[in-house]
């Protein structure tokens, strides 16, 4: 008998962008455009909800929900599987992101379509549900930039 080696458990991150990819798909093959468009809206509501308990988090260990305890409250862990950096100045938070499981699970299955509602629509919902005045401007993104660029400051 052959030496059978066994697979390593799959990534909940993983497990979780296939899901969405379904998801997606089915909403696009039975309601088309409008579909994905209450995709989208279900992701901003996500993550209204998750900014909300980060601030919860946040007033939890005795902080306010302003910009510089955003990230320290967090509420996803990162692995191994994102490569990232944070930057601190003043008024704002600077996130680049070099490697997204994400992202990647996406790409290698054609299905950056769908990935896209998902991160187009993620984080400045959470940012905006963590504190109304903070704004998260997303420019560069893992399908077009090979990297996800992310500011997050108070509104002026």
């Amino acid at each position: 008998m052959e030496d059978q080696k066994m697979k390593e458990p799959v990534s909940m991150f993983v497990l979780f962008a296939r899901m969405f990819s379904i998801t997606a798909k089915n909403l696009e093959k039975e309601f088309g455009e409008k579909g994905l468009e209450v995709l989208a809206e279900s992701v901003r509501e996500f993550g209204m909800a998750r900014g909300r308990d980060i601030a919860e988090r946040a007033k939890a260990n005795g902080e306010d929900n302003s910009l510089h305890n955003y990230l320290k409250n967090y509420d996803m862990e990162r692995s191994d599987l994102f490569g990232y950096t944070n930057e601190y100045t003043p008024d704002e938070i600077h996130q680049e992101f070099t490697r997204c499981v994400f992202a990647e699970t996406w790409m290698a299955a054609d299905e950056e379509k769908y990935g896209r509602i998902y991160c187009e629509n993620i984080d400045p919902a959470i940012a905006a549900g963590f504190n109304k005045d903070m704004e998260c401007i997303h420019d560069e993104i893992m399908y077009k930039d090979k990297r996800c660029t992310f500011c997050f400051r108070m509104k002026k």
